[in-house]
């Protein structure tokens, strides 16, 4: 039997055994218990880590996302961006591109959605986990979404492990200012867990996001997705992921967010230190929970060293 240590390497050896994951995972089971209430709980020892990384390297991670696939979360764009001469916003031009593309015939291709860079592996964190605001930035708010969990194999060929519930952690007052600062916007901290489910299943998901203050609820919102409820479909997001190249690096790690319907940005909320935000998605296990933390020490240039 090999000694697993990481999903990756437990997603790897599916691969090599040629069975599914699920069959793989029953087949080397061992006899240890833990308490899980404990742990997800914060009260053990064990800490629960991200659903899925790279375990050698946070560069062997890849994090990503794909916005404007939910229509409420086009209209909050549409509400950042518009002014008086515009009718639709690029967001809404965008969003409509998939309503009428992104469900391509089976054979076809597909509109392209938007897509964004959120970093490497290092930028993920788990359940129980602080998300930062960090010195520069203006702003920081949950978006609840699942995220598609991927690794590619020795070959070069992409395989979709599971899917997890995700908060993915972005600073709307920075991409509010003008939408071509949606990139940096993006290059926050993020989280995912605290379980993987491994399933072939997108459908529709129905969950809850809230964000509690001390021990009152200070806002909370039903949440809708998969692609039932998404201008894309599941497979159209997959192929503009992973036609590029560079996407498909042997051994390689990907995270990738499907996007969000709503969040508290939207709804005029502004997040405060110590804040708690909580992700739940029926069907993907146990709520998602972290809490905000805002560094509050002043922004530094970063000094750059020179061989001149």
């Amino acid at each position: 039997m090999k000694d697993i240590t990481s999903v990756y390497e437990l997603a790897l050896a599916a691969i090599e055994e040629k069975t599914s994951l699920g069959e793989y995972c029953l087949s080397i089971v061992s006899d240890a218990q833990l308490d899980y209430d404990e742990i997800y709980n914060g009260n053990g020892a064990w800490k629960l880590l991200p659903a899925f990384d790279h375990p050698e390297s946070p560069f062997g991670c890849l994090v990503s996302g794909t916005g404007l696939t939910h229509k409420n979360s086009a209209l909050n764009r549409q509400m950042m961006h518009i002014n008086a001469n515009d009718k639709l916003t690029d967001s809404m031009v965008m969003y409509q591109w998939g309503v009428e593309g992104g469900f391509p015939e089976e054979g076809k291709i597909g509109a392209q959605p938007e897509w964004f860079y959120k970093g490497s592996g290092a930028f993920l964190k788990g359940h129980g986990d602080t998300l930062e605001i960090p010195a520069y930035g203006n702003d920081g708010g949950e978006e609840p979404e699942i995220a598609g969990i991927y690794i590619i194999d020795k070959e070069g060929k992409p395989w979709r492990v599971g899917f997890a519930t995700g908060n993915e952690f972005s600073d709307h007052v920075m991409e509010k200012k003008n939408y071509l600062y949606l990139a940096p916007s993006k290059l926050r901290q993020c989280s995912i867990g605290p379980e993987l489910v491994v399933t072939n299943d997108f459908e529709s998901y129905t969950g809850t996001v809230s964000v509690r203050r001390g021990s009152e609820i200070l806002w909370s919102s039903p949440v809708h997705t998969g692609q039932d409820n998404m201008a894309h479909s599941l497979e159209n997001l997959e192929y503009h992921h992973f036609k590029y190249a560079g996407h498909r690096l042997p051994m390689q790690a990907h995270v990738h967010f499907f996007g969000a319907d709503a969040f508290s940005f939207g709804k005029g909320v502004i997040l405060e230190d110590g804040d708690v935000m909580q992700v739940e998605w029926q069907g993907m296990g146990r709520a998602l929970k972290n809490t905000l933390r805002i560094i509050k020490e002043e922004e530094k240039l970063v000094k750059i060293n020179s061989f001149s």
